[in-house]
């Protein structure tokens, strides 16, 4: 007999749970379909693993460099195993919440491929049987994979992506790694703070292209102070598995198209490929389905509701080939309800932050001043360099900057790049600025604790209105937030 729902979601990541969660609360018949563990790529093959990782090598590092601080250790070692089972258990503590969730909201989880074969129908095949559901609604939520490049060797067993390497026991001794992207330099990260050699072969003109330039040449400036060897500018051309074990990675330097410059050879233990990842939108469909929806190369195109070329289907988060984000994911799929149950749009994601973690963090929301520049938007800065900052000189943090950019008529600002410590923790409150349209002398106004790494904030918000020691109208505003406390605590 044909199981019926109000919604089907296929995928139990961040871009599908939260919205089964979240209809099944409402009141809707719910199933998830996921042909994996649940909490999707992020959860068990992404963003956890990988911060827990981050974490656990931080420590490590500032452990070595207490010295500084009058604290010696001795005898420092790292436990791959011990490291690898601290992974794991956050993975099935997250897992276990997620479970528990599905259950107290009465959701019924089929572990198995998910198919859509018509507009309404989904076929789950499982190992022992195959499972037909009908829904009102289906949500797609099937997410990304590691992306490969078409370079000669790079098809053979042993070399890393993400997923392999999280998962690993072993660190490599000397690390290649082919792509300076968000996840690169995070394992960039990850490697030299074990003391590992690294060096990063990145095709474009520099480092996190997609983030802030000055950021992004800062923390260039510190990874190779840590002993990382970065090249830009370095396209490689073929790989080559040594007799002996290990790799020969070839690449020419000085231009991004690889077809000018000296050809250079780089030898490692160990090969990791970091060049982003590919949506998973193939097979979701039935074949005859996925031309009607128009999938190209594994991405399911949708419109400003997240609705596809098929009535009814809706699809969100990397499958889309959009912003590849878990908490854009999960922010469009509650979007994705919002719009099947006929009602207005609960969240806005005209503001989307996005993170590295590196040490020191960086953080980013919005637009950058080249940006604003290119779409001929008028545009001001304000930058707070944070070695003035108490708390990263007492903490020894290296180099950063908090930096502003508003609106040169209005002062609103447009978005903003933090490079500190904690800087994915503050980001939110410049992300909650943005989007409710706060300004600058707004920003400013607002008094933060001392000594806190949040004091950088207001610092380049008040560089940003032109500040010697208050905005022009400041004193104003603290005036209006007094009385409006006054009014509320009556005191």
């Amino acid at each position: 007999m044909e199981m019926h729902y109000d919604l089907i979601v296929i995928g139990a990541g961040p871009g599908g749970y939260p919205a089964a969660i979240r209809a099944a609360q409402e009141g809707w018949k719910v199933a998830v379909a996921e042909k994996g563990a649940l909490g999707g790529t992020c959860l068990n093959n992404g963003c956890i693993p990988a911060k827990t990782l981050l974490h656990a090598s931080g420590l490590y590092r500032k452990i070595r460099e207490a010295a500084e601080e009058g604290i010696r250790v001795s005898d420092l070692q790292i436990d791959m195993d011990a490291l690898q089972n601290r992974r794991k258990d956050v993975i099935t503590s997250l897992r276990e919440g997620i479970a528990l969730q599905f259950k107290k909201n009465k959701i019924t989880w089929y572990q198995g491929n998910a198919v859509i074969t018509e507009h309404n129908q989904v076929t789950v095949t499982a190992p022992e049987q195959t499972i037909c559901l009908s829904a009102s609604h289906i949500l797609a939520a099937a997410g990304s994979e590691p992306a490969i490049l078409p370079i000669p060797g790079l098809s053979e067993p042993g070399v890393e992506n993400s997923t392999s390497l999280l998962t690993g026991n072993r660190l490599y001794d000397h690390l290649v790694i082919i792509g300076g992207g968000v996840i690169g330099m995070e394992f960039a990260q990850y490697y030299s703070d074990f003391g590992k050699k690294v060096t990063v072969l990145e095709a474009m003109d520099r480092i996190l292209p997609g983030m802030d330039r000055e950021i992004a040449q800062n923390l260039k400036m510190i990874l190779k102070k840590r002993g990382v060897e970065i090249h830009t500018k370095a396209a490689v051309t073929r790989v080559e598995k040594k007799e002996q074990g290990g790799w020969l990675c070839y690449y020419k330097e000085g231009a991004p198209s690889g077809k000018e410059g000296q050809e250079a050879i780089v030898s490692a233990d160990g090969l990791l490929l970091a060049v982003g990842r590919s949506a998973c939108g193939d097979g979701i469909f039935s074949p005859e389905l996925a031309g009607r929806a128009g999938v190209e190369r594994g991405r399911i195109p949708v419109d400003e509701h997240y609705q596809t070329r098929i009535p009814g289907v809706y699809a969100v988060g990397d499958v889309t080939g959009g912003i590849q984000l878990a908490h854009a994911a999960a922010a469009q799929g509650l979007l994705a309800l919002d719009h099947m149950k006929g009602r207005l749009p609960s969240r806005s994601i005209q503001v989307i932050p996005s993170c590295v973690y590196t040490d020191p963090e960086i953080a980013s929301v919005g637009m950058t001043a080249d940006e604003a520049k290119a779409a001929g938007i008028p545009v001001k800065t304000g930058k707070y360099i944070m070695s003035l900052n108490g708390r990263s000189l007492l903490s020894r943090q290296e180099r950063g900057v908090v930096k502003l950019v508003a609106e040169e008529r209005t002062g609103r600002p447009l978005g903003a790049q933090l490079m500190c410590a904690r800087a994915t923790d503050m980001i939110g409150e410049l992300t909650l600025a943005i989007a409710g349209g706060r300004t600058a002398k707004e920003i400013a106004a607002a008094v933060m604790p001392h000594p806190t790494f949040a004091e950088g904030i207001a610092e380049a918000a008040e560089e940003l209105c032109g500040l010697s020691e208050l905005c022009p109208g400041v004193t104003e505003m603290v005036t209006k937030l007094d009385s409006g406390i006054q009014a509320v605590t009556g005191r």
